[in-house]
């Protein structure tokens, strides 16, 4: 006797249940990614340093807007300030325009891929080799800066190729830091030329990576070391759509 009973096919898109350590761990990562009142991580960044500080009364208001805006303010005046003080004692310019919207990186997404150390030091690198390129291709080694020698036609063709040469190679090595586009043409400019102020832009890269892990992992945010992670469900656009389906 043969047996008529419907065969069922396996559901593709079934999935086994998950273990205790599995759910727990699925929790931690939701919560990593979960955005603030303003987008970003830095509630969590704000509330850890609250906490740390035994300021139970801030970390009770973490999510105010009103509280992560000063706790900004404060975090972007030190974190400058360090830098500042590193550039007078060493009597180096340790302090350029693009570090700025590199610290805010640090610490308002901590945990995109952007912000990681990674792509943090990759991009700047970028940023300084396209951009001193750009100068020799176009015999601005030893002009002085387009703010007092006026604008040519070879620094705009200088400026057009540093910024074009950091987006494709950023895009190619999969290393995207938006500040490293501000860090290219700046010396594509002519602000930046010499190869030892190039140096100590990348020295001051590192030591605002290192003070933003400090920070983060103070607290306890789960600041990569090098490369973002990589967290389950954090995938394409159209598998966030669907999920939230």
């Amino acid at each position: 006797m043969t047996d008529e009973r419907p065969h069922r096919t396996p559901d593709a898109h079934a999935t086994e249940p998950r273990t205790p350590r599995e759910d727990a761990s699925a929790s931690r990562a939701s919560d990593e990614l979960r955005a603030g009142p303003i987008g970003g991580q830095l509630w969590a960044v704000a509330r850890g340093i609250f906490i740390a500080l035994r300021l139970p009364a801030l970390a009770a208001r973490y999510d105010s807007t009103a509280v992560l805006a000063v706790f900004s303010f404060l975090n972007g005046c030190i974190s400058i300030a360090l830098m500042a003080a590193v550039a007078l004692v060493s009597h180096q310019p340790f302090v350029f325009p693009s570090l700025g919207p590199t610290a805010f990186l640090f610490f308002y997404t901590p945990l995109a891929p952007s912000a990681s150390p990674r792509n943090a030091f990759i991009g700047h690198l970028i940023g300084v080799v396209a951009g001193w390129t750009s100068l020799a291709a176009f015999h601005l080694l030893h002009a002085g800066p387009a703010l007092t020698t006026g604008v040519t036609a070879a620094r705009i063709g200088a400026a057009a190729l540093s910024l074009g040469l950091t987006s494709g190679l950023m895009v190619l090595l999969r290393a995207p830091h938006p500040p490293a586009g501000a860090t290219t043409l700046i010396i594509s400019l002519g602000l930046l030329r010499r190869v030892e102020e190039l140096v100590v832009l990348m020295a001051a890269v590192v030591l605002l990576t290192v003070q933003a892990m400090v920070i983060n992992r103070l607290a306890g945010v789960p600041y990569p070391v090098w490369g973002a992670r990589k967290t389950q469900g954090a995938g394409t656009p159209g598998t966030a759509m669907r999920e939230r389906s």
